[in-house]
């Protein structure tokens, strides 16, 4: 031990002398990089145990502004398989997606632009409104400053930033129309072909186009014999299922409405039934039961964890 000691102490002094270190010479790093790790692997979503299509109501709109561009985003991010557009005519004819014919509910701004109906104010002056805002005062729990400020976006805009892939769908709805003669759906069929999604929408339900009004589905037939067209119905008002055969793909009923002989009924009509809006995790799995071809939702995310964690035992929906 004793002679371990003495050579530890003197072995350095001896180089010293030599004029010589212990250590080869070279430079020493201050903080030197950690060795690169590789990326962390990129985890795909799980895989649906019940194949039934989520639509994400006026996209995420459980956590996000309804109908804005960062609502749709999210609910993209979280699997919904479609995002859901309700469009409005402004006073110019650009179709812009809003829920409310009236802006009181989800507009901030100067009072002459962003209060009273839609489609009296062109696009110019809803583009002075705050869409976000209100949501962050309705949802203190849910708030998040990049809301404020957030745009009404046209669907233009909306076929723009998502455009054609084949994993990205729209559901459009047609409100009420403020104008005669077919002038939204003409504008509406435009806009699928122009932003090239009109033999996706034919051939794989890439868009489908739903109203609650039947004269706005016989006029898009009449403009178009193809495009894949739902009859939204409210509460109570399901008995013309058999006549919307004629002319839709499928229905979208009020979830109030939905029990295993309408769905029953809709399927032997070779109709597909997406009801409309279920967002409890319990209310979705009742609903998934009854088999449904898929469900709108504000929690898209919640649907996806439903459809993921069981296997309700349904037939292949209708698609």
């Amino acid at each position: 031990m004793r002679n371990t000691l003495a050579l530890a102490l003197v072995w350095p002094l001896l180089f010293a002398a030599c004029g010589t270190s212990p250590l080869p010479p070279g430079p020493v790093a201050e903080n030197p990089d950690p060795d690169p790790q590789p990326p962390a692997p990129v985890v795909p979503p799980p895989v649906l145990q019940t194949d039934q299509v989520i639509v994400a109501h006026r996209g995420a709109s459980g956590y996000a502004p309804e109908h804005t561009l960062m609502a749709y985003d999210l609910a993209l991010e979280m699997g919904a398989e479609y995002i859901e557009q309700d469009v409005l005519p402004t006073a110019d004819g650009v179709l812009v997606c809003i829920h409310d014919d009236t802006l009181d509910r989800t507009a901030r701004g100067p009072v002459e632009n962003c209060t009273g109906n839609v489609s009296d104010k062109t696009l110019e002056q809803l583009r002075s409104c705050d869409f976000g805002t209100w949501f962050n005062e309705a949802n203190p729990d849910r708030a998040r400053e990049e809301y404020v400020g957030l745009p009404i976006p046209t669907l233009e805009e909306v076929f723009q930033r998502y455009g054609n892939a084949p994993d990205i769908k729209y559901y459009i709805e047609i409100k009420p129309n403020t104008s005669t003669g077919g002038s939204v759906e003409q504008t509406l069929l435009d806009l699928i072909h122009a932003y090239d999604l009109y033999d996706g929408a034919v051939n794989d339900r890439q868009v489908l186009v739903q109203s609650f009004i039947p004269t706005s589905l016989i006029n898009m037939r009449a403009l178009d014999a193809e495009l894949p067209l739902i009859q939204l119905y409210a509460a109570g008002a399901t008995a013309g299922v058999v006549l919307a055969s004629s002319y839709a793909f499928g229905i979208g009923p009020s979830s109030a409405e939905v029990t295993p002989a309408l769905v029953s009924l809709t399927h032997s009509l070779g109709m597909a039934i997406h009801p409309y809006t279920i967002n409890s995790e319990d209310d979705l799995a009742a609903m998934a039961a009854m088999c449904v071809d898929g469900l709108f939702t504000n929690f898209p995310d919640r649907y996806r964890d439903v459809l993921s964690e069981t296997d309700f035992g349904c037939p292949a929906p209708i698609r």
